[in-house]
């Protein structure tokens, strides 16, 4: 009997995928959510007197592009264009998405927005958002009694 269900398996994973792909097409996949996931990619790391955000963005005007900081949140957000010709042609694979976008990222901690700084070089966008003063960690010294 349990070979039985061996056979099955393969059945059920190629009908979930066949599900899984017609709700893609009924929900409409369109531009980076079809096939690129989430964009843009970003890295972020804490150096100790700034949270950074290293975000990959190639190919983008950095004019096209609006990063907007609060306490405790970064918004990226712009529009890649889609190259010229591409309704013409027939792709075999299309991994570069194209279209309107915005990721909203929840920071470890409150920054300072008034001190952010952004800088656009290689295709990678680096938004520098130093802490807020309150939320750097203190040196406290030990009195002896």
């Amino acid at each position: 009997m349990l070979a039985r269900w061996g056979y099955r398996v393969p059945d059920f994973l190629s009908e979930m995928n066949r599900v899984s792909r017609e709700m893609n097409r009924w929900f409409g996949e369109t531009g980076n959510e079809a096939c690129c996931g989430v964009f843009p990619p970003v890295n972020v790391y804490d150096d100790g007197e700034s949270i950074v955000v290293r975000a990959e963005v190639p190919g983008m005007d950095p004019k096209s592009i609006e990063v907007n900081a609060a306490a405790r949140s970064l918004t990226i957000q712009g529009e890649r264009p889609r190259p010229a010709g591409d309704e013409k042609r027939s792709f075999h694979r299309r991994e570069r998405g194209y279209g309107k976008f915005s990721r909203s990222l929840t920071l470890p901690q409150e920054i300072n927005p008034d001190k952010v700084r952004a800088e656009y070089r290689l295709g990678v966008l680096e938004i520098v958002l130093p802490k807020s003063e309150e939320n750097k960690p203190r040196k406290i010294e030990i009195h002896q009694a």
